[in-house]
């Protein structure tokens, strides 16, 4: 049994003729009588009374007709859903990003998404790049952002944006009249950093030991949990700290906080999209990597 035959079968109901079903269905009446013999077969009944000028319903055809019509109906709800998510009018997914990304960047991006696709259902969750490796690993989103890479069995890890750590000071710190400073000069500073495990501090980390630097033997005052209590910090004159650009753009224009270039080591780093590759996947995560991989959204909601 299959919907052909069922709707070929409630046509013929309802009109009480192959021919005038066939019309409607616009196909030929053989192929109608076939479908309907077809099901009868299936089903191991008559479903008609054949007479001269209309075919009249048997007991066993009153009795599927009902059913037949709920069947049909569900099958066309279902069609339509499918193709509405199809077309991206509805759907839903389940982004997971660390600090930078998802307070600074990804609430933009999906903004300019849901501009796009409305009916589509955006849940972000934010934590430290940790958790969302954790997240990616057990499937409970649909894609991860954090800054530092991934690695394992099933896992696929793209660099998606380059962020550029800086150091800054308070305005009224020494630093800021200085057109630059040197990685030496950090031993001598106390620094406010991110916690350990952060995606910025792994960079950050990273980077000095390739220049011989070890950044726990930097004298540092605080250790805290989120990138915008660092800036604030800051801008208590509490000490210095080295933050994404992304994060410190508003503090920088509002001249809260002052950039001092660290001369001798490059501190850009990039942010990366992890996927599971064994993930469900759909119509509404792949619109979503389209959408905020395209350098024209990009250079539209982020402006880089």
């Amino acid at each position: 049994m299959n919907f052909k035959q069922l709707e070929a079968f409630i046509w013929v109901a309802e009109l009480q003729s192959f021919t005038r079903a066939a019309r409607q269905l616009f196909m030929s009446q053989p192929a109608v009588s076939f479908q309907i013999k077809a099901l009868e077969e299936d089903l191991q009944v008559a479903l008609f009374q054949r007479g001269d000028k209309k075919v009249m319903l048997t007991e066993a055809g009153r009795l599927l007709y009902p059913e037949a019509k709920q069947m049909i109906r569900h099958y066309n709800r279902i069609k339509a859903g499918l193709d509405d998510l199809k077309g991206l009018k509805t759907g839903h997914l389940v982004v997971g990003a660390s600090t930078i990304p998802g307070e600074y960047l990804l609430p933009l991006m999906i903004g300019g998404f849901k501009e796009k696709f409305p009916g589509i259902q955006v849940i972000l969750k934010v934590a430290g790049s940790g958790q969302v490796s954790r997240w990616i690993r057990e499937r409970e989103i649909d894609l991860g952002i954090t800054g530092t890479t991934m690695e394992g069995e099933g896992i696929e890890c793209q660099p998606w944006l380059l962020d550029h750590l800086i150091l800054i000071v308070n305005p009224s710190h020494p630093w800021s009249k200085q057109s630059e400073v040197t990685l030496n000069d950090l031993k001598d500073e106390s620094m406010i950093l991110r916690e350990q495990g952060s995606g910025t501090r792994r960079s950050l980390e990273q980077r000095l030991a390739e220049k011989g630097v070890i950044l726990d033997k930097i004298p540092h005052t605080m250790e805290l949990g989120s990138t915008r209590a660092v800036i604030t910090a800051v801008e208590a004159n509490l000490g210095v700290s080295i933050v994404s650009k992304y994060a410190v753009k508003e503090a920088l224009e509002l001249g809260r906080v002052k950039e001092v270039k660290l001369s001798g080591v490059d501190l850009s780093r990039y942010l990366y999209q992890i996927r599971h590759t064994q993930g469900i996947g759909g119509y509404a995560i792949e619109a979503f990597i389209t959408f905020v991989n395209d350098a024209e959204n990009r250079q539209l909601y982020l402006k880089v």
